[in-house]
Parts: C-alpha cells; structure tokens; sequence
C-alpha cells in the first residue's frame, strides 16, 4: 500500500485560518487599491490644472506665432511676389512644424499661416463709422484656411488669381459679421487701403462670414480677424479721440497685392499647441521646448528654413512656469497628507504580519525546534502570504485603474507592487526576527522590565536627531525644503513615539505603586495587565496613532486656513455677505426693497466719491458717506474697523465733520481739520478722529469715512448698498436690483457681488480643488488606517484577554469589574496615544507653521494679496481625533466584555490554560 502524500504546506495554512486569510486579501486589496489611485488621481487633478491654465491665457498668448520679415527689397518683383504665394508658405509651414519638439503637442486644425499688415491702414472711405471724426482703420490678412473655420452667412469667399502681383488694382476679401456690424460693411461694399506710388487698393467685399469657433486658436490668436475694436488714442482731456479698427480676410493668394500697401506686410506661421494632449508631468520638456523655439536650436533651424530675421513668440513659457509655481507650492502641502497616510497604512501591514507571528509563535518555535531552517521557514510563510496577497493586489490596482482611467500607469503599478510586497514581506521577516534563536519557550519582554538596548538606544537617538533636523531645516527653509514638507509631521510623529515609548514604563510603574494599595483588585490588576504587554507590539501601534493624529491635525488646520483665508478675502473683497453698486446714485426706495427680501438682516446705504481730493487737491482718496448707526454695525459684525459710533456721528451745528481714516491717509494729513474738494466741485471740511486698518465699504488701504448726513444732498445720495445676512439670495437681489434700476431707477446700471460666489470663485482652478479633495481624502484613509491599527493592537491581547476574564470568573469576579478590568487594562496606551497626539499635533503645527505658505492653495494667483493664508491651530481637528481613539478603544473593551460575559467559562479554558 502507498504511503499518502502530504499535503501542501500553503493549502493546509490556508484552510487551517481561512478567516485570517480573508482579512489580509481585504487589507492588502484595499491598501493596494489607494496607493495606485493616489499617483492616478494626482496627475488627473494636475493635468487639468494645467488645460485650465493654458485655456484661461487664451489662444493669443499661448500660440507659437513665427514672423518673418517681408522678401528683400532687393529681389525682383516676381520673386518677392512668389514668396508670398500659398505654396512656398505652405511648404515651409509643413517644415516648420518638424522643427517643433516632440514633447510640445500641436494642433493642426487650429494653426494657419499666410500674410498680414503690420501697420493699420486708415482708409479714407466716409462711409465708414467715425466715432469722433477720425478716419476707420483696417488690418489686412491673407490667411490659409478661411473657409475650413468659417460659415458663408452672406455672399461669397473671396476668390484670386495666380497673376496677382503688388501693382494689382484691386482684390477680393470678407469680413467676419461682428466686422461687418461695427464698420457698416455690407456685401458688395468697396474698401479703398492707401497704396505706395500708385491709386489705392480697392478691396471688395464679397462675403459676410460667421466663425465656426471664435474661442479657438484660429480665430484668437489674432482676436482682431475675429471682433473689431475701438480704438482710443493716448490724449489728454475729457473727450477721448476714437477709431475703428477692423480686418480684411483677403483670398490666401492675393497675398502679393500687400506688397504694394503701406501696412509693412509679413509672413506669419501660427502654430497651436494641442492643450488637450498636455500633460503635468511632463512640464519640464514642454518648458524646454519653448524655450528652444524662442532663443534656441528650433528657433535657428526655423530660421535655416525661412528667413534670417524671423522670430518666434509666445507668452506659454509664462503660463508653464506660473502653473509650475503653483503646482510646487500646493504639493508640497498635499505629500503631507499622503506621506502620514502611506505612513500608517505600512504600519498597519506591518502590524497585520506581527499580528500573525504571534498568532503561530508555538507553531514556528517547535518547527524551529524540528530542524526547519530560518530562511526555509521565512521562504514558506512568503510563499503562504503571497498566495493571498499577490491576487488581491492585483485585484485593487485594477480597481484603481478603472476607477481612474486616467493618468500615469507605472506610478500606479509601482504603489500596488510596494504594497503587495510589504504585506508579503511583513509576516515572514517578523517571524524571522522573533526565531532567530531556536528555543520553545521566549523570553519575556514585558514593557516595564525589559531595558533597551545600547543598539536600541543608538538607532533611537539617530532617528531623533534625522527628525529634528528636517523639523529645524523646514521651519528655515519653508516649503522651498521639497521633500522635507511632506516627512515633517511623520517626524515630528516618530520623535513623539519614540519619546513616549520611554516614557510610557515609567509612568505605568509610577502609577502601579500607588494602585498597590488600593482595596480594590481591578485598578492594581489592570495596571500590572499594561505592564506585562510586550514591548516590541507597543512600538508600531503608537507610531500609527501619532502619525495620523499628528497628519489629522496638521490637515485639519491646513483646511481650516485655507477656509479662513477665502473667507477673509471674500469679506474683504465685498464688504458685507452681499453689496449693490452703481457709478451714480441709486434709484430712491431700493434699500427699502432689498431690506424686506429673504435672507437680508440689514442694509447698510453708503455714498462713495473715489475721486474726492483732500488738502491741496493732488491726490485722490475715497469719501464714503455712512449713516453711522447702520455702518457702525456692519463694521462690528464683519470685523472690519469697529468704531464707536458716537465718535463719527455729526454734531449739530458744527462745520467739521469727524472722520475715520486709514493709517497712510491720517499719516499724510495729520488730525487737524482740512478741506477735501468733492466730485461735484463742492468742498467739506474733516477732521480725522478716527484710524483703523479696514472698513466695510472700500477695500483698500486709502479711504476717509464720514456722516452721510453733512454732505450736501447730491453727494450724500447711497451710491452702494452693503447688505447682511447669512442666507441672501444672489438671484432675489439681481431681480430687485435690475427692476429697480429699469423702473424708476433711470436706466441706471448697479452690479451686484455675493460673498459666497466671490468665495466659491477662488476654486476655479482645478489645481487647487484636486489638490483639496486629494488631502481630505488622504487625511481620511489615515485616520481609517489609525483605527485600524488600534483594532488590531486590541485584537493581538484578546485571546489572553479572553481566557483571564474567564478565569476570574470562575473566581468570582463579576461582570461589572469584568468590564472595568478590560477597560482600564486597554486605556494606558490609548490616553497615552491620544494626548501625546494631541500634544504632537500641536507641536507639529507651531513648529511648521513659520515655514508653511497657504496663500497658494487658497487663493488663485491673480487675486491681490489681500490676506496672507497662515497655518493656525484647529481645536477640532487637534481633539476629535484623540477623543475618537479613547472612544474606540473603551467601545471595543466593552464590547469585549459583553460578548465574554454571554459565553460559558468553560469555553474558554484549554487544557493548561491554568498552568
């Protein structure tokens, strides 16, 4: 008879702990699948950051537009003509394109080339509109592609021989329908453009033409083939001298005809880029290759091909290198919130291998004790842990690539690969670390007697010293530290732990001695319980508690901040939850009808003179006129230059009106009474009484504020209504304000502003929203992972909780001190996690908080520098989370206790459990 073959060492593992199998699949699977969406999600928020950036500059600024000089005037005629032809053009076009670097990506259908004027011709048709007597310009283009971008609305296209030549009398173009409505263009209409020696040029217009897609690069690049303009001229007085500006389209191969014009005409290649194949990560090549078309080797072979004076320009390098700056100071902050989770997630992982280590320590000591070699033994339990780890890595990082299709793949898969492999990795080199020796039975390692090690100590003082290092070198350096930005709370975190991990023995001793003498057995019993946890599990479970409680707290004051700068700004930028203005006096009864609409608990009606002229008459500074009772109100409410009101209101009979002023404006005039000269020619007399920083109704740093009631009646009617109220509706106050002004208003035109769109407007870019939901969400999968972490430190003692629980029953011990024995037994190291993550979190965000920039976060580049974002304590964000872990941990206590207290005793005694 044969003799039966065993089975497998990883299938009788698995079928022996199926539940513990299933467990590390979920973890591995989950962990895998956030680790390959966080690259994903990071580029999918960055590159469109980048489209919104390049589509906010528009076409004309981010366009490559080669210009080459006119044919010298030295060949002859027939030969500057042909150069100007389509087919040389088109050719060298085609060249061109090759010269462009690969990394910039080009968009063929939006870029052209052809022939314009550089000086505008003014035309001396008087049919034409002359705003203020001055003659009608025109700009004349033959560009290739008019009719691939444009629909034929009236007429035709224009049409041009092959014999065109610059002595041509007479050529055909079209005008776009914005031109043809500003400058009376009909079809069939005759536009004569001065000629050099000869009778001008007669263009006649033979089509009206309707662009397919105004906003592209085709038509905005030059915005003027597109919407004419009226152009103003640079001279003094109050009647500004005007004129028409438009543009010709004329057929690609008339182009010779402009030899004969005034209008200095040149070649020109347009070169779109492709903004929908831009990528973030890629910026550093797509600097570079602007920057070798504007001053390098492309821009030389774009010469080789064309002319020796062309040149290349574009404002994109400009709109790379601010995005660029962004994208730096926003990553730094968001590698914070990733780095703590990353952090915690791998401890938990590591954990989950302790956590089986000790689950099978009997089982691999007697293996050991039997001959099994410790890297046979460590090569089987990788071999068992991969078996269940590789298919659920897999698993999630196919999650992640579906659930975020776009996005670099190898960052992706290089995330899932290190997670899956730390979770391989973790159970076999724990067992191996704790096998070492061969031996049955291990030593006891209880936290309050086992003594540290001299390596122990050296590796801790390392840490400590690598820790405060980059801790001392971020608050120096600031966000420029790269690097150092996002391990700062980690190191702050890992000093703490270590820190506590010393200081924890000694307090459990101290505590133990007094609970000595208590009457009671649960206080001594529980403490002297802490005492005898191992002291390599309590390592990792404090670094993971204080490393997401330390990146709970620096996040959460991170948002908080970027929340308070909006919230400011917006404020500052409005005055008041809402505000109505008009450039002349509001219509009469308007405050009366915003009052009573829903939302509105006050308005406050204010007169503003921005042109008012104090003291002799050179400078200007904005008089607001304010009921101060209503505007003193306002002023206390937002926060914005509180004022006794009593001390700006008008004393009766007194021609000297109080006044509250700006620091710089009461600096420059003094305290003393002066005149200020009003827009209406009439003069009051001030005297600064008050100074303060800001007030609702000016945003700026100059301003002068007095009783309404001591202008006269033209100068004190409410230009500006400052509205509060938490709930004011935008659309509500649009209507009311718009039916005011075109009722009795006489026709005047007020704008309206909402705090709450002005606030929602600083996260426009998807840079900065991405970057936003990114943190909150990797702040979050920190504090899961923390909770986790917490579990499985309780989960590890449950089993030996378990069978002393049992045992003190059967001793008499009750259900309530059951309860209160687990529960005072867990709390040590939680109260000690919680408040040393309290106290780190706090340490972390003073000590980071001089070096840390939000203002590139919060608020968009083009915003003024109304308000500095600054990195503040968040109460909630800095308790919540250590309450939440002290909660959790007596929850689970609890629970255990419950669930022991139902089962029988003797279920949970072995045989020499008693021993």
């Amino acid at each position: 008879m044969n003799a039966p073959v065993p089975a497998p060492w990883v299938r009788t593992r698995l079928r022996a702990a199926p539940a513990a199998a299933a467990a590390l699949a979920v973890l591995v699977a989950l962990t895998a699948c956030l680790a390959a969406a966080v690259p994903r999600a990071v580029d999918r928020y960055e590159d469109a950051g980048l489209l919104h950036a390049v589509r906010q500059a528009r076409p004309d600024r981010t366009t490559l537009q080669i210009t080459a000089p006119q044919p010298d005037f030295a060949l002859a005629s027939d030969r500057r003509s042909a150069a100007l032809r389509p087919g040389p053009l088109g050719q060298q076009y085609e060249r061109l394109l090759k010269t462009v670097p690969r990394a910039l990506p080009v968009d063929r259908a939006q870029s052209a080339y052809g022939v314009r004027t550089t000086d505008n011709l003014a035309v001396p048709d008087p049919w034409l509109p002359r705003p203020s007597g001055l003659p009608a310009r025109v700009a004349l283009v033959a560009q290739s592609g008019v009719g691939a971008h444009a629909a034929v609305r009236a007429g035709r296209l224009p049409r041009a021989g092959a014999d065109v030549e610059a002595t041509t009398a007479g050529v055909e173009a079209a005008v776009t329908a914005a031109t043809a409505e500003s400058l009376h263009i009909e079809v069939g209409s005759v536009i004569h453009v001065p000629a050099v020696a000869r009778a001008p040029l007669a263009v006649r217009i033979t089509g009206i033409l309707a662009p397919r897609d105004p906003a592209g690069a085709y038509w905005s690049t030059q915005p003027l083939l597109r919407t004419p303009a009226l152009m103003r001229l640079p001279t003094p007085g109050p009647d500004p001298e005007t004129y028409w500006l438009g543009a010709l389209l004329l057929a690609p191969e008339a182009a010779p005809a402009l030899l004969g014009t005034r209008g200095d005409p040149v070649r020109t290649w347009f070169v779109a880029p492709d903004t929908d194949r831009l990528r973030a990560h890629e910026l550093g090549a797509l600097t570079s290759a602007v920057a070798a078309l504007e001053a390098g080797p492309a821009l030389q072979r774009a010469r080789d091909l064309t002319d020796a004076g062309t040149e290349i320009t574009t404002d994109l390098d400009e709109v790379f290198g601010s995005f660029a700056r962004l994208r730096s100071g926003i990553g730094s902050l968001v590698a914070v919130a990733v780095v703590g989770a990353g952090t915690v997630a791998v401890v938990v992982l590591l954990m989950a291998g302790g956590l089986a280590a000790d689950r099978r320590r009997t089982e691999l000591a007697l293996l050991r004790a039997r001959g099994a070699s410790l890297r046979g033994l460590a090569g089987r339990l990788c071999a068992e842990t991969a078996v269940v780890a590789v298919p659920a890595g897999t698993l999630g990082l196919a999650a992640a690539l579906l659930a975020l299709p776009e996005g670099r793949t190898a960052y992706a898969v290089t995330a899932a690969v290190a997670v899956t492999a730390t979770a391989c990795a973790a159970l076999p080199l724990r067992a191996a670390l704790g096998h070492r020796t061969v031996r049955v039975t291990a030593p006891r390692e209880d936290v309050t007697g086992l003594r540290p090690s001299r390596r122990r100590t050296v590796a801790e003082v390392t840490l400590l010293v690598l820790a405060a290092a980059a801790v001392e070198a971020l608050r120096r350096q600031g966000t420029s530290a790269g690097r150092l930005v996002s391990a700062a709370p980690v190191s702050v975190g890992l000093i703490a732990a270590l820190v506590l991990v010393r200081v924890y023995p000694v307090l459990l001793r101290a505590a133990s001695r007094p609970a000595a003498r208590l009457r009671g057995l649960v206080a001594p019993l529980s403490l002297a319980r802490a005492g005898r946890a191992p002291s390599a599990s309590s390592v990792l479970p404090l670094l993971a508690l204080l490393t997401a409680l330390t990146t709970a707290a620096f996040g959460g004051s991170v948002l908080a901040g970027v929340a308070d700068a909006r919230d400011r700004a917006a404020l500052l930028t409005v005055g008041a939850d809402a505000r109505v203005d008009a450039a002349s006096p509001l219509p009469t009864g308007l405050a009366e009808r915003v009052r009573v609409l829903g939302g509105v608990r006050g308005v406050a009606a204010v007169s503003i003179a921005y042109e008012a002229k104090p003291g002799d008459g050179q400078d200007s500074v904005p008089l607001v006129g304010v009921d101060p009772g209503a505007y003193g109100e306002l002023a206390a409410g937002t926060d914005l230059g509180p004022f006794p009101v009593r001390e700006l209101s008008r004393a009766p009979g007194n021609g000297v009106l109080p006044a509250l002023a700006s620091p710089s404006v009461a600096t420059t005039y003094g305290t003393g009474p002066f005149r200020v000269r009003l827009e209406d020619g009439g003069e009051i007399t001030v005297r600064i009484a008050l100074v303060r920083q800001r007030t609702p109704a000016v945003p700026g740093a100059d301003f002068l504020v007095v009783d309404r009631t001591g202008l006269d009646a033209a100068a004190g009617r409410p230009t500006s209504l400052l509205i509060t109220g938490g709930g004011v509706d935008a659309g509500a106050l649009r209507a009311a304000t718009t039916g005011a002004g075109g009722g009795g208003g006489g026709g005047v035109t007020a704008s309206v502003r909402v705090r709450s769109e002005e606030r929602a407007a600083y996260t426009d870019s998807p840079l900065q929203s991405g970057a936003e939901r990114v943190y909150a969400a990797a702040v979050a999968a920190g504090a899961g992972y923390a909770v986790l972490a917490l579990f499985l430190a309780l989960l590890r003692a449950a089993p030996e909780r378990t069978a002393l629980l049992a045992r003190l029953r059967t001793m008499g011990l009750t259900r309530a001190a059951g309860r209160r024995l687990l529960l005072l037994e867990s709390l040590p190291q939680s109260v000690l996690a919680a408040a040393g993550g309290t106290l780190t979190g706090w340490a972390t965000i003073r000590l980071l908080s001089p070096g840390i920039e939000l203002t590139t976060i919060a608020l968009p580049t083009a915003q003024p520098a109304l308000v500095q974002a600054e990195l503040h304590m968040n109460t909630w964000s800095l308790t919540a989370p250590a309450v939440a872990v002290v909660a959790t941990t007596a929850g689970v206590a609890g629970v255990q206790a419950w669930w022991t207290g139902r089962r029988r005793s003797t279920t949970e005694l072995r045989a020499g459990d008693g021993r």
